[in-house]
């Protein structure tokens, strides 16, 4: 699957979406609501989990046509067939990642405040770089902080290189982001921590139409 221009990018949290039926049932509702871009964040979880609920979304996401993206596994990216991977710090290479899962695949590389570090992926190949936290962020309390400006920074260095924001994104904030220059916004809570999440995906969504 192609990466989308713009739009609202969700990433999961297994204590947010749960596994199974519950994640397959949770992920839909956000793509219902206009998630352009899933992610799957499972880290932390036991191996055979983390496959099973990656093989769930990948099914709501091709049911939906909506890419799914692997956090850090590039191994379960490919053993799964997923639309690509993002990449942090200490993850694999992009070169390796580009490597394993051929050149169709999309890959997104976190840049935290590093307008250097963005200069480098991009120059790897990188699909797109992602700066945050933007705002406090309740899943990553001691995130390094990107500010705005640094998006305004990214686009006249990297032309059109899609530029993702992260961390502590909220309806209220959303436009601001956007008008900073962020192509994505990547959210976790103010979706999935929602009461009606496709509602919550659509308030969102509706800032990049």
């Amino acid at each position: 699957m192609r990466l989308p221009e713009r739009g609202l990018y969700a990433i999961t949290d297994p204590m947010l979406c749960g596994h199974g039926e519950s994640l397959a049932a949770r992920a839909d509702a956000a793509l219902a609501g206009g998630v352009r871009l899933l992610q799957f964040r499972g880290k932390h979880l036991p191996v055979d989990q983390a496959e099973r609920d990656a093989l769930v979304l990948r099914q709501v996401c091709h049911a939906r046509g909506v890419p799914l993206l692997i956090n850090d596994d590039v191994a379960l990216a490919r053993r799964i067939g997923a639309a690509g991977v993002h990449l942090g710090k200490d993850d694999n290479s992009i070169r390796e990642a580009r490597l394993t899962l051929g050149r169709d695949a999309i890959i997104g590389v976190s840049c935290y405040a590093s307008l250097a570090r963005a200069e480098l992926a991009a120059a790897l190949g990188a699909d797109y770089v992602a700066f945050g936290s933007v705002f406090a962020s309740p899943s990553k309390p001691e995130a390094v902080r990107a500010p705005l400006s640094l998006f305004r920074q990214a686009r006249a260095r990297f032309g059109k290189l899609p530029l993702c924001a992260i961390g502590g994104i909220d309806a209220e904030a959303l436009p601001e982001v956007i008008a900073a220059g962020a192509d994505y916004a990547a959210v976790i809570s103010a979706v999935f921590a929602a009461t009606e999440i496709g509602a919550a995906a659509r308030r969102l969504a509706l800032n990049f139409e």
